[in-house]
């Protein structure tokens, strides 16, 4: 779902960014680029966030951000972990992804809600450059069809319990409904987050709670359950194997970005607020996740016996049983079928929305043409369909567990590059880049550092370098993204993190607080207002262009020359 709509929806008002429709011309032809502002005004994608536009305080972005995490796959990740591996082994599993996560999140999220830009920006100026980054988008659209189709299993699952439905039926009414929430219901869809998350809260930690407290018997069986094909004890493999699929959630860190960018500018007066907001919406997120997969585990237990392996990982069995515990037969399954309708609908808008988003940037570089934002939502929705529809479900744990090693690999090697090369090693700027002809088109120091993780870790992961080193695959993806990206960084004198030092506007980027000037120009290619960060000089013309023109411009004649590497 869009992240704007959703901050609109609890300030309503004009926005304060609009500006007459974009004039005629341009690089990108007068359809393109004309269509290409429209769309991105309206919210702000591929692009900085302007802090006119910026109106809320800290609290109220971080608990929007918070909104959109409640999916309920967490429920059959922590399952399908624990009947494998037995509880002991799940939650080490649980608590040391999360601790992962957290670290490598800390930085991208501050990066995110200090300088006002999503990941894929933030992606390009930490050693991936111009279009080494479209590496790193293709992984996040991954990410959000998977998850995506993950999601939509679940509601399947749900309709065919409360409805009867057969589940290919289902996967294509999971996936339908969304079509036109995307494209007509976004304000109104961000009302309904709002007002939804209570309902969800209760219908989630009621169930737990009341068997705790009505049977504490659940509490022992639940932590001494062994696994299917373990006997109850802690091991290094079973753990490691679990994080790696917990770690695939790693990405999401992506999604919280796109609501912190909307951060108001970090003052003396708010610095505390501020924090607090970054931390509990950015790293934090992990800490609810961390705890819905442990949730799931002690739900597949305690109904393990009724339902079997299969059915105890499908979060609508899990909550058919819980409810069934504590109110009337004839309320249980409408109650279960509301939790997992609720939460499809509350994240999978999401996903459809920010899956689109990754394709559109990644396909407005490499083709420097717009091609409009709907045909990417149909394009995520078809591979999403096509997952569901070939029983993801039955091999979740696969799939997440494959996927997370391209997660962990860019994840690590951008936080990397944000903590030891830009704040030990200062290597790479400080101030993050992402404007065409500012940046090199590739940085051999994130590509190489993310082919080589990735790469070495899928190889362990399918059993290319031996069974024993299998199970190690993420913590190889982790470490080797860890060590080689500032090793790349140190061999390559960090030249190739700019193409230009200055973009050839005297006005500083940065005010004095350190935060994104709030100074305005007019772009002279859509004749729109936008604000400091987000504008280069013209080497053609005595003004300046918009980082979307530039993007856009398929001639090159607004892009300004390069300089000579420094290093």
């Amino acid at each position: 779902m869009s992240t704007e709509s959703r901050l609109v929806a609890l300030d309503e008002g004009p926005d304060p960014a609009g500006a007459p429709d974009p004039s005629p011309g341009g690089p990108g032809g007068a359809t393109g680029t004309d269509r290409a502002v429209s769309e991105t005004l309206e919210d702000y994608t591929l692009r900085f966030a302007p802090r006119s536009y910026r109106r809320w305080t800290p609290m109220v972005v971080a608990t929007t951000a918070l909104g959109g995490i409640a999916y309920l796959a967490d429920f059959s990740i922590g399952a399908g972990i624990g009947l494998t591996h037995g509880t002991g082994n799940a939650l080490a599993a649980i608590g040391l992804a999360a601790a992962v996560i957290f670290l490598t999140g800390f930085p991208l999220a501050y990066y995110g809600a200090r300088y006002n830009i999503d990941l894929d920006l933030i992606t390009r100026g930490s050693g991936f450059g111009y279009y080494g980054s479209v590496l790193t988008s293709v992984i996040f659209a991954s990410f959000t069809f998977i998850f995506f189709a993950l999601e939509g299993s679940i509601m399947a699952q749900g309709l065919k319990l409360g409805l009867g439905l057969p589940l290919w039926l289902g996967y294509l009414v999971s996936t339908l409904m969304v079509i036109p929430l995307v494209i007509y219901g976004m304000k109104a869809l961000s009302k309904l987050q709002v007002w939804t998350t209570p309902i969800w809260l209760l219908l989630m930690a009621g169930p737990l709670i009341y068997l705790v407290s009505t049977d504490p018997g659940t509490v022992g069986r639940f932590l001494a359950y062994p696994g299917s094909g373990g006997d109850g004890g802690v091991n290094t493999a079973s753990v490691l194997l679990g994080a790696g699929v917990c770690l695939s959630l790693i990405a999401q860190i992506g999604e919280q970005i796109d609501y912190l960018r909307f951060m108001p500018p970090k003052t003396a007066e708010n610095r505390r607020t501020w924090w607090t907001a970054v931390v509990m919406a950015g790293p934090g997120w992990v800490v609810l996740g961390a705890l819905k997969q442990a949730m799931g585990v002690f739900l597949a237990v305690y109904i393990l016996s009724e339902v079997g392996p299969a059915a105890a990982t499908e979060p609508i069995q899990q909550f058919r049983g819980a409810f069934d515990a504590m109110m009337p037969s004839w309320l249980v399954v409408p109650l279960a079928v509301v939790l997992v309708v609720i939460s499809q609908i509350k994240i999978n808008v999401t996903n459809a929305y920010s899956g689109s988003l990754a394709w559109t940037n990644s396909v407005t570089r490499v083709t420097r043409r717009y091609p409009g934002r709907m045909v990417f939502v149909l394009v995520n929705l078809a591979f999403a369909l096509i997952l569901m529809e070939a029983d993801m479900f039955s091999f979740l744990n696969s799939i997440l567990g494959f996927y997370s090693n391209c997660a962990i690999a860019w994840i690590v090697t951008v936080a990397t590059d944000i903590m030891v090369n830009k704040y030990l090693l200062k290597l790479s700027p400080l101030a993050p880049e992402f404007r065409r002809g500012m940046l090199y088109a590739v940085n051999p120091v994130g590509v190489v550092a993310f082919v080589a993780a990735s790469g070495l870790s899928i190889a362990m992961y399918f059993h290319a370098l031996g069974d024993t080193l299998q199970p190690y695959s993420p913590v190889a993806a982790a470490l080797i993204a860890f060590v080689v990206t500032p090793l790349m960084a140190v061999a390559t004198r960090g030249r190739y993190y700019r193409r230009r030092t200055g973009d050839g506007i005297d006005e500083p980027a940065l005010d004095a607080d350190g935060n994104p000037s709030a100074v305005r120009y007019v772009c002279h290619v859509c004749r729109q207002e936008f604000e400091r960060p987000d504008l280069a000089a013209c080497p053609a013309h005595d003004a300046v262009v918009c980082s979307l023109c530039l993007s856009t411009d398929r001639t090159g004649a607004h892009l300004l020359p390069a300089e000579p590497a420094v290093g």
